[in-house]
């Protein structure tokens, strides 16, 4: 009697270790990407209201600037 192996025909997935790199890659991308931001949300706050008026927005403008939700009026300024 002979038996086959289930396993003798089929190969290693080197994509299912490389999806996960990938995923942690991209995970670490984005938690550097929200600490800049946030970085960036906190100086702009720091500044008084006529710096902030300097460079084309006001206080309630600043996330929507930093997280790019402009608004029409904002984007013709920046």
């Amino acid at each position: 009697m002979t038996t086959i192996s289930q396993t003798a025909g089929r190969t290693l997935r080197p994509s299912s270790s490389g999806g996960f790199f990938s995923a942690l890659a991209h995970g670490v991308t984005a938690l550097f990407d929200r600490l800049e931001r946030r970085s960036a949300v906190k100086t702009l706050n720091e500044l008084d209201d006529r710096a902030l008026r300097d460079i084309g927005i006001t206080r309630s403008q600043i996330e929507d600037a930093v997280y790019g939700q402009f608004k029409a009026e904002l984007s013709r300024y920046l």
